[in-house]
């Protein structure tokens, strides 16, 4: 099947001047109403051209940034899902195309162009919601960006988007009081005189940031009724009988149906067991304690999904999804391999070998009726991916494929070194 491809090199348009207030006003009301304190840091001087680096939790960071840099001309970067049904408009408001987790050498001529246009580069480098209102691994590229652009450079960093709207359940909690700190990080002059690695540390540290934290410290209660219904699709493996793919939710409360050990998710974002030891309050950790056995999975070589059965939809393009077919995929000690097979008989491969990704993107319940799902993408494809009939986690896989690389990046490091 030949399909028509989405233009990734078409020049980045500079916003349109009415546009520009129109986009403020839209966002504006959601930031009154989450009464949102934005602080800015250095920024005094501040003007375009420079890079704007943010962090994503949720939808409501988009209308941060709006609010934080109005009314200068901004481009940002879009993932292509982003542009389904509305490419014209998106473009028009400054969007440029990106396809996850791809080295995409035109991106970087684009971004050249705004900058050399004298506007703001918009960059969300964690590339997807964060899973659990934590940071996400940040691409190494970064410093090397942040040299060859030579303009200053710019975090923001927001607070209360995840707890009130997480990847997991996207429903509005209505959470009150959020912020966001504008800060700048380096001016031109100071990027002169620090290396990539070095610019690379500073927004790391930047980016340290926790939303559970966050929301406790502020003492922000939120006492929908629904508030931890979703939440088993990041915490898929019990802590006390270590069984994976069991863990579900409902209301405030999650369970495992292996040993029916019950947590509450209190007010304050806590989960509590109702019977015994809450093995993890916090939830962040108890992820994090999921990232460590699969660590160890892969340490062993003996990660594997196995052979799942599949269906696969590609986005070539803006216009719709199309359905592929199907297949099976395989995620293991090697990496992706997924093979599909067309209607028509016409058989389909795409591999995604370890050194190629540092990092990966997921959905849950992905446009409310496709199920869970992992997107792999080349420059000229993107295969939406879902699994069925098997028990899995694309949770699990998004911390496997972060596992394996810097298991890869170890390895090679040790090399060099001998």
């Amino acid at each position: 099947m030949e399909f028509e491809r989405f233009d990734m090199k078409k020049e980045p348009v500079r916003t349109k001047w009415y546009l520009r207030p129109l986009t403020y006003l839209l966002s504006a009301p959601d930031n009154i109403i989450h009464r949102n304190h934005l602080t800015k840091i250095g920024c005094s001087s501040l003007k375009p051209p420079y890079v704007l680096l943010c962090n994503h939790n949720a939808f409501m960071d988009f209308k941060v940034a709006t609010k934080a840099i109005y009314p200068s001309r901004a481009n940002y970067v879009v993932a292509i899902d982003g542009f389904i049904g509305r490419e014209q408009l998106l473009r028009d408001v400054g969007c440029i195309c990106k396809r996850k987790f791809t080295s995409d050498i035109t991106l970087i001529r684009q971004l050249k162009r705004v900058i050399k246009n004298g506007d703001i580069a918009v960059i969300y480098p964690e590339a997807r919601y964060s899973l659990c209102g934590t940071t996400a691994i940040l691409p190494e590229s970064l410093g090397k960006l942040c040299k060859l652009l030579d303009v200053p450079v710019v975090t923001l960093i927001c607070h209360g988007h995840h707890v009130n709207s997480p990847f997991w359940n996207t429903k509005n909690r209505r959470v009150k009081n959020t912020e966001a700190e504008m800060t700048l990080l380096y001016s031109s002059e100071e990027l002169k005189n620090v290396s990539a690695d070095e610019i690379n540390q500073k927004i790391v540290e930047a980016f340290q940031y926790d939303d559970f934290a966050w929301q406790k410290e502020k003492g922000i209660r939120i006492d929908c009724s629904y508030r931890a219904e979703g939440l088993h699709k990041v915490l898929y493996q019990c802590p006390r009988c270590k069984t994976e793919y069991r863990m579900n939710s409902k209301g405030t409360t999650l369970f495992c149906e292996s040993c029916g050990k019950v947590w509450n998710m209190t007010e304050l974002g806590e989960l509590e067991a109702q019977n015994g030891e809450t093995e993890f309050s916090h939830i962040p950790a108890w992820y994090e304690w999921e990232r460590e056995n699969v660590r160890e999975e892969v340490k062993s070589g003996t990660y594997s999904t196995g052979k799942m059965p599949v269906t696969v939809d590609s986005l070539p393009n803006a216009k719709r999804f199309i359905r592929l077919g199907e297949g099976t995929m395989i995620h293991d000690i090697d990496g992706f391999r997924v093979e599909v097979t067309a209607e028509n008989g016409e058989k389909y491969t795409m591999n995604k070998s370890v050194p190629s990704l540092y990092s990966c993107h997921i959905e849950y319940e992905y446009l409310g009726k496709h199920g869970d799902c992992i997107d792999l993408n080349t420059l000229e494809d993107t295969w939406y991916i879902y699994p069925h009939d098997c028990l899995f986690s694309v949770t699990k896989m998004a911390l496997a494929t972060e596992e394996l690389f810097l298991q890869h990046k170890q390895a090679i490091g040790k090399e060099i070194k001998k």
